[in-house]
C-alpha cells in the first residue's frame, strides 16, 4: 500500500510544486493545479500524454477539462491523502506542460 507523505517529505517533495503553481486543496489532503494552453488541441495533447504517464505509474488524476483549461487535482485514495505518486506525477505534468 502507498503511503502518506512525511512533514519531512512534504518539505522536500512538495515545496518546488508548490513553487510552481500547484495549491494545496482546501478541506483534504490534495494538491491542486490549473493548466492554461494556447487552445482546445493543446490542452487535450497535454492531457493524453499525461494519461500516458498516468497509467504508467498506475496513479490517475482527478482532473477535467473546458476549452483550453485543465484542472487537475492529485490525491492517493489508497492512503487518503498525497503520497509520493502524487508528488512524481505534478512533477511529470509541469514538465509536459512546458513542451
Amino acid at each position: 500500500m502507498t503511503e502518506k507523505l512525511t512533514d519531512a517529505e512534504r518539505e522536500t517533495q512538495l515545496a518546488p510544486l508548490l513553487a510552481n503553481g500547484w495549491a494545496m486543496t482546501d478541506g483534504r489532503d490534495a494538491i491542486q493545479k490549473s493548466f492554461v494552453f494556447r487552445n482546445f488541441i493543446d490542452a487535450f495533447g497535454f492531457m493524453t500524454k499525461a494519461a500516458i504517464w498516468a497509467e504508467k505509474l498506475n496513479h490517475h488524476p482527478e482532473w477535467s477539462n473546458v476549452y483550453k483549461t485543465v484542472d487537475v487535482t492529485l490525491t492517493t485514495h489508497d492512503c487518503d491523502g498525497i503520497s509520493a505518486l502524487d508528488a512524481k506525477l505534478g512533477a511529470k505534468m509541469d514538465a509536459l506542460a512546458k513542451e
